[in-house]
């Protein structure tokens, strides 16, 4: 034969190729992975050629260096593209990583064989054009192509299950082959030819689409081995593909097919990959139920259901749960009692969780989401050496991380910081900048210490592997954590959209300590503020620019620039606010009030004392809001409740106000408003002051019975938001009062009935009945009522 005729069975010499070995597996299984390592050591290769990325080879010695603990996963990226990007992840029990280990550790060279990734991104391109006079090409996909992506073609393990008539595919796999434990002497080849032969049975169309593509370049791999002068060669691949490795196939055609595919720069590297993400639950297409459990199975040599009960009985101990040596005695036996009922060969996952839901549990399935959460799936973060190619970024890091003692871990954890610690300033400052470049190790979150104090941070970390792509893609920005996020903030400032963005982005810099940047962002701020004249937007600005100079003071910063930039726009916002807040409608006089109280509370902060020129001239804008009749009676109402609480008001002003809002020419929708608006600070104003609360009640009762009905859900809204025991009380001093604080109550309670906007003297009847029954949910006794 021709070199163009070459094929797969026969090598250049036209030598008989019975040389070659062909490991069919299911990718991460522990039956699967220790039956590959009985096979390599029966079959001694010269060459083990693994189902992986080709150029990856380069990467592969480190799997054997000190520090290289698995879970861990082959990251490819297009170069500049980062987004652009694919993983192939390997535990402990994964065959591929136990070929690797086997000839890294014997000095057998190793290679990867499959289509390369410089192709398959390629293709994975969006914009990647169709090639209609190519029908074996694979159509371009929005979206990244699983390396083990099963479209186009059957599920095997479900077949081959169902021809054994056994409906849970899992659960027959695992008793076929992953809880098979090799024997001695026997032959460790014979369990891939009799999987080979099934896969040959199963597999009785060509393949179309990728998986064309890639067995052309496997067969191309392999043959370039035969050529090498390798004499003994193991192939790792999936089941799958055995077929069409073992078949007789032209190296033209494969040639052809694998002519002119788009191809596009990529860069590799080594990270860490954690059991929560083999998992199927994930979206990985070749995950699986339980790594936890098929990590058990491959580390355990003896008394698996022992040890593993041990295990649980540890955990559920660990949280309180009382469970002795007694109860993991009887669970064993109960766990080996129902496989043989099953008619299992041993006791599996589904078992050992009955078991423990009887025994342990005692009935509950609330441990067992603990159980399946901790132990059946797990949060085991793998570990890479230093001496690994990663980005400059990824790079500085790792040593932030080792140096301020953070250690990355896949299980979620809370961190309480004192800001007046030198180590703990530091970890904010990087967990912080990591939030800036979109790098989510780090939540803030509510600190959980009773210390109100701005030195007290509280952070939620996990680590995700997928953050990896987050570092390679921050890493266009800077080669230092520091510089990275200070070039990031200053590009965002530049294209902020408005000014609470740039101010926000302000607040960020002093969190990060980034000051090159903020002088960047402020210098933006200023030119945004100086021609921005909404006074809503500089109002959204200002409490952000209070809160960086507060915070910044306990950062040690110099916030003397930003101080005046926020003096300058509290001035702004007193000048426009009342003309702003004329004749708005509900909707904005809903959002201009919210604007109005962050704004007071932003120049409490902001000004020196009560006397401050500065808070003398807010508390004048505000005055000037709560007596302008243009301005919504929820405006106004607000106004006039935040001077009251800052004793810029007394009690009697307060009054006279709330009883013009109130009066028979105001609109009852305005004067709901109103109320609306004084109450927001709270309802224990009127718990204290009967003569308010005698204004409101009187208010609500002249309401005319025609417009009550649209007054209602304002004040539903207003006293909803009081909390239950002021409500109570405020209904008690009404009740004891006889319906008007302040004042002799009616005689007779069904006075009160005919009350103008409760009910007409025709509905005392219906009304009558409704008291009757609410006064039963109540539990009153006769006098109450």
């Amino acid at each position: 034969m021709t070199s163009q005729q070459e094929t797969v069975s026969r090598n250049t010499d036209g030598q008989d190729a019975e040389g070659v070995v062909l490991l069919g597996v299911r990718h991460h299984g522990p039956g699967s992975a220790r039956a590959v390592a009985a096979a390599l050591r029966q079959y001694s290769p010269d060459a083990v050629l693994i189902e992986g990325p080709p150029e990856a080879d380069a990467l592969l010695s480190f799997a054997a260096e000190k520090g290289m603990e698995p879970p861990v996963a082959l990251f490819a990226h297009v170069a500049g593209e980062p987004g652009r990007a694919a993983f192939w992840p390997y535990a402990a029990f994964s065959p591929e990583w136990v070929a690797l280990r086997h000839a890294l550790d014997h000095e057998v060279p190793v290679h990867f064989i499959d289509l390369p990734a410089a192709h398959s991104l390629a293709l994975d391109q969006p914009d990647q054009p169709d090639q209609p006079d190519r029908p074996d090409q694979p159509e371009a996909e929005s979206r990244p192509i699983d390396r083990n992506d099963r479209t186009d073609r059957i599920d095997p393990i479900a077949e081959l299950a169902r021809a054994a008539g056994r409906e849970d595919v899992d659960q027959w796999w695992e008793d076929v082959v992953e809880h098979r434990t090799p024997e001695a002497g026997a032959d460790a080849l014979a369990p891939f030819r009799a999987l080979a032969e099934a896969m040959a049975e199963l597999r009785t169309d060509a393949a179309v689409g990728r998986d064309a593509l890639r067995e052309a370049h496997m067969r191309r791999q392999l043959r370039a081995a035969r050529r090498a002068g390798h004499r003994r060669i193991a192939v790792v691949c999936g089941a799958w593909h055995v077929p069409a490795l073992a078949g007789r196939h032209s190296a033209a055609a494969d040639n052809g097919l694998l002519k002119g595919l788009p191809k596009a720069k990529v860069e590799f590297t080594w990270v860490p990959w954690t059991h929560r993400r083999l998992a199927r639950s994930s979206g990985y297409g070749a995950g699986i139920a339980s790594p936890g459990w098929y990590r058990h199975l491959f580390e355990s040599r003896d008394h698996l259901m022992e040890r593993w009960l041990t295990g649980v009985a540890a955990l559920l101990r660990g949280e309180d749960h009382p469970v002795s040596s007694a109860h993991v005695i009887e669970a064993v036996r109960l766990a080996e009692t129902l496989a043989l009922v099953r008619g299992r060969p041993l006791p599996g996952l589904a078992e050992a969780t009955d078991a423990v839901r009887a025994v342990l549990c005692e009935g509950s399935d609330v441990p067992l989401a603990l159980i399946h959460d901790r132990m059946v799936v797990g949060d085991v973060l793998g570990a890479v050496p230093d001496g690994a190619p990663v980005v400059p970024l990824q790079r500085d890091l790792t040593a932030r991380q080792r140096s301020l003692r953070l250690r990355p871990e896949a299980v979620e954890r809370e961190l309480d910081l004192d800001l007046r610690k030198d180590t703990d300033a530091a970890r904010s400052r990087l967990l912080h900048r990591l939030r800036l470049l979109d790098i989510g190790w780090g939540t803030p979150v509510d600190s959980r210490t009773a210390s109100t104090g701005t030195f007290r941070e509280s952070w939620r970390l996990s680590w995700e592997p997928e953050l990896a792509v987050a570092v390679a893609e921050a890493g266009i920005w800077g080669t230092t954590v520091e510089t990275a996020a200070g070039a990031r903030v200053a590009d965002r400032a530049t294209g902020a959209a408005s000014l609470g963005e740039v101010t926000a982005l302000a607040e960020d810099c002093l969190l990060a300590d980034l000051p090159d940047a903020l002088a960047t962002v402020l210098r933006a701020l200023a030119d945004r503020a100086a021609l921005d004249a909404d006074v809503a937007h500089l109002a959204e600005a200002l409490p952000a620019l209070v809160r960086t100079l507060r915070y910044g003071d306990v950062r040690g910063t110099d916030g003397t620039a930003l101080r005046r930039l926020a003096e300058g726009l509290a001035v702004r916002i007193c000048v426009g606010l009342p003309s702003a807040c004329a004749n708005l409608d509900a909707d904005g006089a809903r959002a201009m009030a919210g604007h109005v109280a962050s704004t007071h509370t932003a120049l409490a902060l902001l000004a020196a004392a009560p006397a401050d020129p500065l808070s003398a001239r807010w508390s004048a804008t505000l005055a000037v809001l709560a007596r302008r009749e243009t301005v919504p009676g929820l405006l106004r109402g607000r106004a006039a409740r935040l001077l009251l609480d800052d004793s810029r008001w007394d009690p009697a002003e307060a009054a006279r106000q709330m009883g013009l809002a109130l009066s028979r020419a105001s609109e009852p929708a305005d004067a709901a408003g109103w109320i609306e608006g004084f109450l927001s600070g709270g309802g224990m104003l009127l718990v204290h002051d009967t003569r308010l609360l005698g204004l409101v009640d009187d208010w609500i009762t002249a309401v005319p019975a025609a417009v009550f009905p649209e007054v209602l859900p304002l004040l539903r809204r207003t006293f909803s938001g009081f909390e239950g025991p002021v409500r109570r009380t405020i209904g008690e001093r009404i009740r004891a009062d006889g319906g008007r604080p302040g004042a002799a109550g009616p005689a007779d309670p069904d006075e009160a009935v005919d009350r103008p906007g409760f009910a007409a003297a025709s509905d005392r009847p219906r009304a009558a009945t409704a008291r009757a029954r609410a006064a039963l949910l109540l539990g009153l006794t006769e006098d109450h009522r």
